[in-house]
């Protein structure tokens, strides 16, 4: 089985805090000792981790499938750790151990080194120029004389999973493939072609498909359907043969049965395609750096030579060192502590950031090493001397500098009229900020280029295609949905919305308004009409012309021809108020009259 075997998986929401399941027993036969779960809970803590949950593989079923499910299934303690997304070292077994290891002073960081094979005796993976048009990237690597037990094995598979739903974007940026180097000869082609060309045997299958094929085989999968969109609609799909044809894999969807790895494999050719490379970089480093540990010579990587569609070649894994030099009063005062340049050193040399003093004192030396991608500036650098120094042991002070909060004034005015207008029986809605086109558009009646619309660029959806330009249609779809709720309905929305503007430095300009819509057998125009009063009577604004407000007949395409007015105050136009139009209505899939009042509240502070 490899990376992208068929097999149950977790799955993480992208912004969220990855979870790794590691059988308590195992993790305490690796860290050399036993813990309460208090301890190992603290020891997280310490660590800036966070023990989630302490549950077992009968529990999570019995959760999920309910008793009867669960019957038989293990009941090995499982520890549930909260990783930071962008620790990709702590996503496995290993690496935990490693980490835990190094941060307890019990173990140094390892050395990680690319060993580089007799001449001629190294594997080449070479790209050809049609892969540019679906995945132009690729990098490679040896795990050489590596030894799996079933719990190393999992790890392994575990690892790459992890990789992908996280880094990788569910494979869209990078995808992973594991083979048995002993079951096929280099060198290696990546290239891509019509899917009628393609033909192998599919990982766990018996017979041989074509790629064609194979979409629709796992187009009803409930795991590999979730990739088939990321090269289905391409004319071309990328490959992986080895010299005599063999097919290694075909990116990102699943590798062939004929390179398939097991508990028995000594030799593994780790390929990952990309389309981006310095992501690929990164998750090759650091799947060779945690498993390169069961090696026949710990920590050490041969190298694979990679080359691309413009004759240049390039070693693989880079497993690049490099340093960053930071000065020791800068982290003591990020961080409120007081600790000599030594200390400090030290700190981060228990992060896996191996350090010393420089230049009499006045700098510290850091060494990233290749497992710490997520080391870009100097910030994160004092993050982890802060994490090994330890949060409850900063001392609290009162700053220096005292100032007293205050209530923006334009959310201040927003809440004093949202408690007004629910009490005067209108209920509160809360819509998206985004919406279609037609929603602002067509549905109203105008054409979207004199909305001012921002667009969004690659929307996913053709729901969230627009940053809303009014608050109207949000409260329609609204009332569309809660169509059986007893009449009348009667809501109201302060919100922002979004219009271009040239003059701002980001293009665009957010405006606060009001919204207020009634909905019932009758249009009701006389209760919008009375709400509008009583707005103004909040914000002291008489019904005078001159320095008060007052409405004046007007046309919109979104009301009623007859029924519609400006609302001016404050010497300007801040909205319109009157009965919809029928078709306006009809658009929204609503069946009766509706009267609508909108204005924009800025002006009023």
């Amino acid at each position: 089985m490899s990376s992208r075997g068929h097999c149950e998986r977790v799955y993480f929401f992208l912004l969220a805090m990855p979870t790794i399941s590691v059988k308590r027993d195992l993790l305490f036969q690796a860290l050399g000792r036993s813990y309460t779960d208090e301890e190992f809970d603290e020891l997280c803590f310490e660590f800036g981790l966070e023990l989630d949950e302490i549950t077992s593989e009968k529990d999570i079923i019995s959760k999920e499938k309910g008793d009867g499910k669960a019957e038989g299934a293990s009941e090995i303690i499982l520890y549930k750790i909260d990783v930071p997304a962008n620790r990709y070292d702590l996503l496995c077994l290993e690496g935990l151990v490693r980490g835990l290891q190094v941060f307890k002073e019990r173990i140094r960081a390892p050395r990680y080194k690319r060993i580089m094979p007799l001449p001629g005796e190294i594997q080449r993976l070479t790209i050809t120029e049609e892969t540019t048009q679906v995945r132009p990237y690729a990098v490679a690597a040896v795990l050489r004389n590596v030894t799996f037990t079933k719990d190393r094995y999992d790890s392994f598979i575990d690892l790459q999973e992890k990789l992908h739903q996280n880094i990788c974007r569910k494979r869209s940026l990078v995808a992973i493939g594991t083979h048995d180097l002993d079951t096929v000869s280099g060198p290696f082609t990546y290239t891509a072609k019509p899917p009628s060309e393609i033909k192998f045997k599919p990982l766990n299958q018996d017979k041989e498909y074509s790629a064609s094929e194979i979409m629709d085989l796992y187009r009803t999968d409930s795991y590999l359907r979730h990739y088939l969109h990321i090269i289905e609609s391409e004319p071309l799909y990328p490959v992986i043969y080895d010299s005599s044809g063999v097919v290694l894999s075909m990116p990102p969807i699943i590798n062939g049965e004929h390179t398939k790895i097991s508990h028995n494999t000594r030799n593994v050719f780790i390929e990952c395609t990309a389309t981006d490379l310095t992501k690929a970089k990164i998750v090759l480093d650091i799947l060779v750096t945690m498993f390169s540990e069961y090696c026949q010579k710990p920590f050490t990587v041969e190298a694979a030579e990679v080359t691309y569609p413009n004759g240049k070649s390039y070693i693989f894994p880079e497993l690049a060192y490099r340093r960053e030099k930071i000065k020791p009063e800068i982290l003591n005062k990020k961080i409120g502590i007081s600790e000599t340049p030594s200390n400090l050193a030290k700190l981060l040399t228990r992060m896996c950031l191996k350090s010393h003093v420089t230049a009499n004192g006045n700098n510290i030396e850091v060494e990233i090493p290749p497992t710490r991608a997520d080391i870009i500036h100097a910030c994160d650098i004092i993050e982890d001397a802060a994490i090994a120094y330890g949060y409850n042991n900063i001392q609290m002070t009162i700053p220096k500098t005292y100032t007293i909060a205050n209530q923006f004034p334009l959310n201040k005015l927003t809440e004093l009229l949202r408690q007004d207008l629910a009490a005067a029986g209108f209920t509160e809605a809360l819509t998206f900020a985004l919406c279609s086109q037609e929603d602002i558009a067509n549905k109203l009646g105008v054409d979207i280029s004199a909305t001012k619309a921002v667009h969004i660029a690659n929307p996913k959806t053709a729901e969230f295609q627009v940053a809303r330009t009014t608050l109207l249609p949000g409260l329609l779809k609204t009332i569309a949905a809660n169509r059986k709720m007893p009449l009348p309905l009667k809501l109201f929305e302060i919100s922002d919305i979004v219009v271009k503007d040239s003059t701002m430095d980001v293009g665009a300009r957010n405006h606060k308004r009001l919204c207020a819509v009634y909905y019932n057998k009758n249009p009701g125009f006389e209760i919008i009409h009375g709400l509008l009063d009583r707005i103004m009577q909040l914000l002291d604004i008489p019904p005078i012309k001159e320095k008060g407000y007052y409405i004046k007949a007007a046309e919109d395409p979104a009301f009623f021809p007859g029924r519609c007015a400006e609302i001016f105050a404050k010497g300007q136009i801040i909205g319109n108020i009157g009965v919809l139009h029928p078709d306006v209505v009809t658009k929204f899939e609503l069946t009766m009259p509706c009267s609508a009042l909108e204005i924009t509240i800025e002006p009023f502070l």
